[in-house]
């Protein structure tokens, strides 16, 4: 099939670009850097198309209506989750490129959405659950879901919204956890300061997220909300202490140095309950 990424030289994107050539679908890659793209080294099946797709001739430059599937990972202004900037820009944006990708004639839909759209809810998070969100990153990807699930009453189109939980792997933003944890190693510090650790979280490898979310598209008969998560709670301790244990290395844990995030619940996790539900092997 026919597959439009967006953000495709992303964190997320760069590996669901990869799955998807273990499949042999035929992709067309979209982002803003071309120069990102030479350096990930993407055979020539690909095709890269480096444009802004919030700008309003985008549908000159990619024929939406030509692919079978869109698969949307982009989000600008991360890892800033408190900015307004997702509410006053991308929002709008957001929806106006969905709809316009939607009226040109793309009838599958698959939109990351993200666990910080249940709010403050500690626990196990499932997809029937209501969602609270507190900052403005999570109230803009919550309101985006609402508006296309209205958008679907009246446009015929099959929506799939992938809430994110934690990832972690190559490619991922240097100020994340791991990412500084390593530079630490490699700088040979004696210690790593961060918070104490006992917060608890949903962590999956992003190779598995993006064979998740390929699989996710690929299910005809799947629609509505999916959690992509391992359904198990972690520590953040235990994940930088069993990554120091993979990386053979030793350093010295600086446990309380920051305090715990005030944007997100201490103890929370999803249920991938609905997800293995699809049967997907």
């Amino acid at each position: 099939m026919k597959v439009l990424v967006t953000g495709a030289t992303g964190f997320i994107g760069r590996h669901v670009i990869r799955d998807l050539l273990g499949r042999n679908h035929s992709i067309t890659a979209v982002a803003r850097n071309p120069q990102r793209m030479e350096e990930l080294g993407w055979p020539g099946e690909v095709k890269f198309v480096s444009c802004d797709i919030h700008a309003k001739d985008l549908n000159e430059t990619v024929k939406l209506g030509d692919f079978d599937y869109l698969m949307h990972v982009a989000w600008p202004g991360l890892p800033n989750y408190k900015s307004l900037f997702h509410l006053e820009k991308v929002l709008p944006a957001e929806c106006q490129f969905l709809k316009s990708a939607i009226k040109a004639g793309c009838r599958n839909i698959l939109v990351t959405g993200t666990c910080f759209e249940y709010g403050m809810q500690n626990g196990c998070l499932h997809e029937g659950m209501e969602t609270r969100p507190v900052n403005p990153y999570a109230l803009a990807k919550d309101t985006l879901r609402r508006y296309l699930e209205a958008l679907s009453e009246s446009d015929s189109f099959n929506l799939k919204w992938a809430r994110m939980f934690y990832m972690y792997g190559a490619g991922q933003n240097q100020r994340s956890l791991l990412s500084q944890l390593d530079s630490a190693l490699e700088r040979g510090d004696k210690e790593f300061p961060m918070s104490g650790g006992e917060q608890l979280r949903d962590y999956l490898p992003v190779e598995r997220v993006a064979s998740s979310l390929v699989d996710l598209l690929e299910n005809t008969s799947a629609k509505g909300v999916f959690n992509i998560c391992s359904g198990q709670p972690v520590s953040v301790r235990r994940l930088v202490e069993e990554h120091l244990l993979r990386r053979g290395k030793q350093i010295s844990l600086k446990l309380g140095h920051y305090p715990y995030p005030d944007y997100e619940p201490f103890a929370f996790w999803g249920s991938n309950k609905k997800f293995r539900g699809l049967n997907i092997e």
